[in-house]
């Protein structure tokens, strides 16, 4: 906590006692890094600025304001939360533990930081950072992929805990991990655990955390049609339970294999008559357990039949819908272009 107090970086949710501001602050720094989510985080404050104006603000309105900042279902789920708490919390946010971690998306880190933080309950954070700290000073070498090592570090967390400054103890752990005690060249010499440190002692610096846990990668391969007529294209909005959902994008197939062209007859089976699309580019684009191989096609002057999803727009208003960060060029592709 001393360490804390004369090392912690300026952040715009530094020193935050509004559990509102401190919750949207948790949920953007989920998978993402600080300098990223700093922008979006005021950007959402400005927009969103209490539990009421997320809660009565549509869907589509939040996910513009998300778009780019990647795992969709963290805004969806603030949005769903944000409503639970006009229902059932009468628009206040929740000021327990328990009640905090009902909120859809939040987990056992998440309510304890908020619960920490905002209210001064005494409940370990236990994040990334924190459980790469924990294991090096103490020498836990058990897999911190398996979930009975992360209640260990959390129970212990728990004894070393200031009870009256539980906010304070958590940030003061994250922080250590995030600016000190990182993943690779950790800054040792000044750190100050250096005389307790056992993996500094053991020289197992490298080795600590330990996870055994591997991802699964999935390859996947998309082609997006872009029609345009008159200045219009069609595009559509992804409902299924999959990634990107609720957001909008150019009508698409998706093919088991990479191929270079796609049969006339997927073309019919999909709705898009008889078209002569031009091959645009190929993109990579890869998420935590998806790399995706995405290809562009553009069709001019030929418009197929509207299916019940498909939606025309004028192009110019394609930035009112929010879309993944994979189609932006995309997105703002224009008939001239096409053209030339």
């Amino acid at each position: 906590m001393d360490w804390f107090e004369e090392n912690q970086r300026q952040l715009p949710w530094r020193g935050e006692t509004d559990p509102y501001k401190i919750w949207v602050s948790e949920i953007i720094l989920q998978q993402t890094r600080i300098n990223q989510g700093w922008d979006y985080y005021l950007r959402f404050i400005e927009r969103f600025p209490n539990v009421n104006s997320l809660a009565t603000a549509p869907l589509q309105d939040v996910l513009h304001v998300w778009q780019g900042l990647g795992y969709y279902s963290r805004a969806r789920n603030m949005h769903a939360a944000a409503q639970h708490i006009m229902q059932e919390h009468h628009g206040v946010f929740p000021h327990h533990y328990l009640e905090i971690k009902k909120l859809k998306g939040v987990g056992n880190y998440t309510a304890a930081a908020v619960a920490s933080i905002a209210f001064r309950l005494p409940y370990p954070a236990v994040d990334g950072n924190v459980l790469r700290v924990i294991t090096r000073i103490f020498g836990i070498y058990d897999d911190i992929a398996q979930q009975k090592t992360v209640q260990q570090i959390t129970q212990l967390c728990e004894t070393l805990m200031d009870k009256e400054n539980p906010g304070i103890f958590n940030q003061g752990l994250m922080e250590l991990g995030a600016i000190q005690c990182t993943t690779k060249n950790p800054n040792c010499e000044t750190c100050p655990f250096t005389n307790q440190c056992v993996a500094l002692a053991k020289n197992h610096i490298d080795l600590l955390p330990f996870k055994s846990l591997k991802i699964k990668i999935k390859e996947r391969f998309f082609h997006f049609f872009i029609f345009i007529k008159d200045g219009k294209t069609i595009i559509e909005q992804r409902t299924d339970n999959d990634i990107w959902k609720n957001l909008f994008q150019f009508p698409m197939i998706e093919t088991e294999t990479a191929c270079d062209k796609i049969s006339q007859k997927k073309l019919l089976e999909a709705g898009f008559g008889n078209p002569k699309p031009v091959f645009l580019k190929e993109v990579k684009h890869k998420l935590t357990h998806q790399h995706l191989t995405i290809r562009f096609y553009v069709v001019l002057d030929d418009f197929p039949e509207l299916n019940n999803n498909w939606i025309p727009v004028l192009i110019e208003e394609l930035e009112e819908y929010p879309f993944p960060v994979a189609l932006k060029f995309e997105k703002n592709f224009t008939a001239k272009d096409a053209k030339s």
